[in-house]
């Protein structure tokens, strides 16, 4: 399906993949063929149609061409036989790169990095996703503006030309730097309104819970059918950017907040990660953090890692975690046998009732703390009101004019509010 776009004529993206395996990528221990594998599943989702994929073993990247100058004509007769009008590669470009394989190719040249960058152009609902996807777009842009010449001035749009827009991108560098400096004080101000809600969340003593994983692992639809929540559900890549919040309540009748967050990617753009800093933060602020994995991808391990260096590099990776390997209807019983189990570790899937009970199950016990008690005097409503929303009330007995509450609660959340407890506690 063609992709429609502000331009003259709508042309579909034909293209052929291109990857290079240098010695660097093998030391990486990433399959370079799993890589390729899904840059066809990120270029189906933008809505390209694949003709072929080429491959090159090469110790260094050509400095001038980035493949071999015999890949380059190898290519260029690909195209011409095929009729492709785009090549897309699977490792990152210089400006210098782009407009050498342009000249010598005459196709759109667009790279892993653009091409996540379009998609999450296309998925940015919000305010604050579409200031953080062109703000990312640009920033990548601005120091290879000179090697995007012939894909700016192309009809047809397409891939590479969705967000900011053919007008903002042909403008200067002072222009665009303008520009960015613009989109990061809007994004400022988004940023500091986020804040505000996560102060009202923390007062409240909302329990938060967040869901994080590879892209299309299955967090959205997991979101759903734990809490029935309206959410985008489609197997495609990148099909949730902005993050959803629902409330889930637990099997005491205990209510917690279930974020749902963008899904990750191997070599996620430098610059998506830091405009969405602000909301992959969301994660920092969780009591719990289910990892949701596919259990039947053969990339399963390798995608992990991706998220738990993710996670790292926010600053989340203390947080207590559980795994939860999903899609268990989709695997082979050979495939579910390797799976990690025992605690913290869950085989699931999210179409199942009984599966959606032990989650709950889990998230309940993986928040559970400590029991104590505590006596209430019978005037104070305020600390009545606040155990029930902090803790599971197991518990209560009347006594005079006092309320004992027996009450489960975790250690994170009786340091949050102990404050207002702790002379309450019975010893």
């Amino acid at each position: 399906m063609a992709i429609t776009h502000d331009t003259q004529t709508d042309v579909q993206d034909r293209a052929i993949l291109v990857s290079l395996v240098t010695d660097k990528i093998k030391r990486t221990g990433f399959d370079p063929e799993l890589s390729l594998q899904e840059l066809v599943q990120l270029a189906e989702t933008a809505g390209v149609e694949v003709l072929d994929v080429l491959r090159q073993n090469k110790e260094t990247p050509d400095s001038k061409w980035f493949i071999g100058k015999g890949k380059v004509e190898e290519l260029r007769m690909a195209a011409d036989g095929l009729g492709a009008n785009t090549a897309i590669f699977d490792q990152e470009l210089s400006g210098a790169q782009v407009r050498n394989l342009e000249e010598a190719l005459d196709l759109k040249i667009i790279d892993r990095t653009q091409l996540i960058l379009d998609i999450f152009a296309g998925r940015a609902k919000t305010r604050e996703g579409i200031i953080q996807v062109e703000l990312a777009q640009l920033s990548y842009l601005l120091p290879r503006l000179s090697g995007h010449g012939k894909n700016l001035s192309r009809l047809g749009g397409g891939i590479g030309t969705r967000g900011p827009g053919e007008s903002k991108l042909e403008t200067d560098r002072r222009h665009i730097r303008d520009r960015i400096t613009e989109l990061k004080r809007q994004l400022d101000d988004v940023v500091k309104t986020r804040e505000l809600h996560r102060e009202r969340r923390r007062k409240s003593g909302a329990v938060q819970v967040a869901l994080v994983g590879y892209t299309n692992a299955g967090k959205s639809t997991l979101l759903k059918q734990l809490t029935d929540a309206d959410v985008y559900i489609e197997n495609q890549l990148f099909a949730t950017l902005d993050p959803t919040s629902r409330v889930l309540q637990l099997p005491a009748g205990k209510e917690v907040v279930l974020t749902d967050t963008v899904g990750f990617i191997q070599n996620l753009p430098h610059d998506l990660v830091a405009s969405f800093r602000a909301t992959l933060e969301e994660v920092n602020e969780a009591n719990l953090v289910l990892h949701v994995v596919d259990a039947s991808s053969p990339m399963r391990e390798e995608q992990m890692e991706v998220v738990d260096s993710i996670l790292q590099d926010l600053g989340a990776a203390g947080k207590p975690r559980v795994v939860l390997f999903n899609k268990s209807d989709l695997c082979q019983p050979e495939q579910l046998e390797m799976l990690p189990t025992g605690q913290g570790y869950l085989k699931i899937s999210a179409f199942s009732p009984e599966d959606l009970t032990r989650v709950t199950g889990l998230i309940a016990d993986e928040l559970a703390g400590d029991t104590l008690v505590f006596r209430i005097p019978g005037d104070r409503g305020d600390l009545s009101s606040l155990l029930y929303r902090v803790g599971e009330v197991l518990e209560t007995n009347y006594e005079e004019n006092d309320v004992l509450y027996s009450v489960r609660l975790n250690k994170e959340d009786y340091e949050k509010w102990g404050y207002k407890l702790a002379e309450f506690v019975v010893q």
